[in-house]
């Protein structure tokens, strides 16, 4: 296992992943020993798969959603005293073996808020989630005035001293877009990082209508909570 000059821990939230979660837990700890896992009200053996493969749990009482899991998470990562937090997926569609690239990524420029980037070879991708990919992660580059290629992927580096300017008040999958329209109204730099997508028969947690839905009424919130704190 490589060895960084700073604390990594990586973060999985996760909602009824049996019969993944433990494969994905194990690869992980070949690349990092810090591997916490949100337990998202999971009805099935999720949480007792993950602690067997070797990770730490926190379970949620309910189904909470990923930004309040993504929160917990986050909290966790600065009570460990870690530097920096990894986030990804439970359903095996993130590769554990890109996480060296986040790493070194981060240790080669510092630069705060890494997003891994699957567009370059997007061809495994669903088309429909492809089109809505590009789309949304056209508009968010453009609310942000920064490039960032996939917004949508929730692979992700975050250095800890940002976590707390990156909390969400969105439930679900709209958390992630929020999350970096905070980052980027602070001034903080973003860059993207290459990674895999794996693609399988496992049905998606995302619902294209709710969740895009979700994605643009967390859009209208968010301007109206930014034009009232520019006017403060």
């Amino acid at each position: 296992m490589q060895q960084y000059d700073f604390k990594p821990i990586v973060v999985i939230p996760a909602f009824n992943e049996h019969g993944r979660i433990s494969q994905v837990v194990h690869r992980v700890l070949e690349h990092v020993d810090n591997v916490v896992v949100i337990d998202d009200g999971s009805s099935d053996a999720s949480a007792a798969e993950a602690e067997a493969a070797g990770a730490r749990v926190v379970k949620h009482d309910g189904n909470r959603g990923k930004g309040v899991a993504l929160n917990t998470g986050f909290a966790d990562a600065r009570a460990q005293g870690c530097d920096v937090v990894i986030t990804m997926d439970a359903d095996g569609q993130h590769d554990p073996s890109d996480l060296p690239r986040f790493l070194e990524a981060y240790q080669r420029t510092g630069i705060p808020v890494l997003i891994g980037n699957r567009m370059a070879a997007s061809d495994t991708m669903p088309l429909v989630r492809r089109l809505t990919n590009r789309f949304m992660s056209w508009l968010l580059s453009r609310e942000m005035g920064q490039y960032v290629p996939d917004t949508q992927c929730g692979y992700r580096l975050f250095r800890c001293d940002v976590i707390p300017l990156v909390t969400t008040h969105s439930e679900r999958f709209a958390a992630e877009s929020e999350i970096l329209l905070h980052v980027a109204e602070r001034g903080i730099r973003i860059d993207a990082v290459p990674v895999a997508t794996i693609y399988r028969d496992e049905k998606s947690k995302i619902n294209p209508f709710k969740d895009t839905l979700r994605f643009f009424q967390m859009l209208s919130h968010y301007r109206r909570n930014r034009r009232q704190r520019q006017r403060r």
